[in-house]
């Protein structure tokens, strides 16, 4: 079993940064894939960002040059620091763990964190 928290969620003005931070139990962090979705009201989640196990990273096409995923394997922790937040970014961003190989459909990731709001105002 593996647990997700999310942190580092609020209230921005558009323009404006945030880094969120999701710490992950278990021993075999460096094993794990991570990605990281949201879901804003009304509205299907979608895919934003992932990493893999050996570091490579992909992100959607709507984030990509503003989202940075990145990983710390020593603190079993994967951040996404925004930049450049619009308020289309709003939702709640969920992280989500799977072995190994990252994707860009959630239905393949076996674990997931509760979620953190992102609010961008403009």
């Amino acid at each position: 079993q593996v647990q997700l928290v999310e942190s580092g969620g609020g209230l921005v003005q558009a323009g404006g940064s945030l880094r969120l931070s999701c710490a992950a139990s278990g021993r075999t962090f460096s094993t794990y894939a991570m990605g990281w979705f949201r879901q804003a009201p009304g509205k299907e989640r979608e895919f934003v960002a992932a990493i893999g196990w050996r570091g490579s990273t992909y992100y959607a096409d709507s984030v990509k040059g503003r989202f940075t995923i990145s990983r710390d394997n020593a603190k079993n922790t994967v951040y996404l620091q925004m930049n450049s937040l619009k308020p289309e970014d709003t939702a709640v961003y969920y992280c989500a763990t799977r072995i190994y190989y990252y994707s860009e459909f959630g239905d393949r990731y076996d674990y997931w964190g509760q979620g953190t709001q992102v609010t961008v105002s403009s």
